[in-house]
């Protein structure tokens, strides 16, 4: 990303609008690139300017990528925003692996006419984002499409993380007997952007739980033996149950929650009971799923809750053995109903 100064004037960040020129590649996009995203992402690899960034790869560890598209509507919700999101999402994908998110990409679709000023906190979100997670965003693109053929603005991001040699967790190492673990509350993202879509207000504002969480889990592993955490995952479109059901089928196993064991906070649990909503289904943004050996439970436990995001950590069920692959759960009242994947979109646009 080479500097020009030979424009005519800065991109106006109060009043300006992104237009087709901004997507188009030639002067309009490069100023675009310099006077926003370069300085708000800026890093040695990213300044390099080219079309793709150069990492090192330590001896001994395995490269893990994953990507992410965000869509969410709407763009700023309580507790964050399309743009912190689409940072936390990746970094989340990439640690659920057990791997130490390294480096981002990201990709912007900008519809003709969005608000510069807009754009610019999106961006500067992300910005603050990554540095808070000590991941940079070290390359990217950028597309502008004609008016009425977007949304503002569709973000793609994709990590590499860094893992370990042996270390192998995924959604097909569950076990019977093994333990099922949440980091903390349910549906806080799920409330707090249909609070923000329909204009609803509760009498104690939900916000957003999207967070980075690899350290978070990195304490985690560190504090149990290898091989000891099975599955992470963290539960977002679909929520809980799907993420559960996910497992199930892939380990070949069943699985029995206690409804009662379930963290959720007072705000949530009454909202989705106003609104018809399964708190079960809503997605979260900050949370993770882990699935643990038995003899590790406690201590995994108590490491999830001595950590800022993992204070309202619980045990919620175990593992079992069932050709069926269910996910149950045992109600409060003494009863036992199957939680079965999701069917439809009760909130479309959430992440």
């Amino acid at each position: 990303m080479t500097t020009r100064t030979d424009y005519i004037r800065p991109l106006d960040f109060k009043q300006g609008r992104v237009d087709m020129n901004h997507g188009a590649g030639g002067r309009a996009s490069l100023q675009l690139i310099e006077e926003l995203f370069a300085r708000a992402f800026d890093n040695p690899a990213l300044r390099e300017g080219n079309d793709g960034a150069v990492l090192d790869v330590p001896p001994g560890h395995r490269l893990v990528m994953a990507t992410d598209g965000h869509v969410i509507s709407p763009l700023f919700f309580p507790g964050g925003d399309i743009g912190c999101l689409s940072v936390h999402g990746t970094v989340n994908d990439v640690a659920m692996m057990g791997a130490t998110p390294t480096a981002l990409s990201a990709s912007f679709i900008l519809e003709e006419g969005f608000p510069l000023a807009d754009l610019k906190r999106i961006v500067e979100s992300m910005a603050a984002a990554a540095r808070e997670a000590g991941v940079p965003i070290v390359t990217g693109d950028t597309k502008v499409v004609e008016q009425g053929h977007g949304d503002g603005v569709f973000i793609s991001t994709t990590g590499l993380g860094l893992l370990p040699a042996g270390r192998n967790i995924g959604g097909a190492n569950a076990r019977p007997g093994d333990v099922v673990l949440v980091s903390g509350t349910l549906g806080d993202h799920g409330v707090a952007v249909l609070s923000q879509r329909e204009s609803l207000a509760f009498d104690s504002e939900v916000v957003s739980d999207t967070a980075a969480l690899h350290t978070l889990v990195a304490a985690l592993l560190a504090a149990v033996p290898e091989g000891a955490v099975r599955t992470l995952r963290d539960p977002t479109r679909g929520g809980l149950a799907t993420t559960l059901n996910e497992i199930a089928r892939q380990s070949g196993v069943g699985m029995m929650l206690d409804e009662a064991l379930l963290p959720i906070q007072p705000q949530v649990d009454a909202a989705c009971e106003l609104l018809g909503l399964d708190v079960l289904y809503l997605a979260n943004e900050g949370k993770l799923i882990a699935i643990v050996a038995p003899e590790v439970a406690d201590t995994a436990l108590a490491t999830l809750r001595a950590h800022p995001l993992g204070a309202k950590a619980a045990r919620i069920g175990t593992v079992q053995e069932d050709p069926h692959h269910f996910v149950q759960m045992r109600t409060r009242f003494g009863g036992q109903r199957v939680v079965d994947w999701l069917s439809g979109e009760p909130l479309p646009r959430i992440c």
